[in-house]
């Protein structure tokens, strides 16, 4: 019986495979790679030099809101890294803008707000209206086409 640690969310979860259905196993390397830039110079050169699309700041101007859309809790996604150079860059290209944060949770649940704070930092979660997409409440969904299976598009 093989033990395999896999990665979700901040911890790691232990789980046993029989060794009969264990083929093999493809591991990771991220964790002893090494940028050449810290993540927050990764993250604006990116949005300095956008390709094939304006930049954040162009998009933002004259627009009275927006919405950001952003992973859930299972996914390792460096949120409290991007989010804050994402949010300032948008208030101080249009200061005005109402900024919605919505969790793309798909069928998953809700993020709680520890994991919310894990995620972005206390100030984002105190100071940003933050709403955790909810796929199977009918009332907070609308029907936005059909795929090419039949089944229905919501959002």
């Amino acid at each position: 019986m093989a033990k395999i640690k896999i990665p979700y969310s901040n911890r790691l979860l232990e789980v046993e495979i029989p060794d009969h259905n264990l083929v093999g196993i493809l591991e990771s390397k991220a964790h002893t790679f090494h940028a050449s830039a810290s993540q927050e110079e990764i993250v604006n050169r990116a949005l300095d030099h956008p390709i094939g699309s304006a930049t954040l700041e162009e998009l933002v101007q004259g627009r009275k809101n927006m919405v950001i859309i952003t992973s859930d809790h299972t996914r390792p996604v460096p949120s409290k890294v991007t989010m804050p150079i994402l949010l300032k860059r948008i208030r101080k290209a249009n200061p005005d803008i109402g900024i919605t944060i919505l969790i793309a949770t798909g069928f998953h649940r809700p993020d709680t707000t520890e994991e919310l704070i894990y995620k972005f930092g206390q100030e984002i979660v105190d100071h940003e209206v933050i709403i955790n997409h909810l796929s199977e409440d009918e009332n907070s969904v609308v029907r936005v086409g059909t795929l090419p299976s039949g089944g229905r598009t919501l959002a």
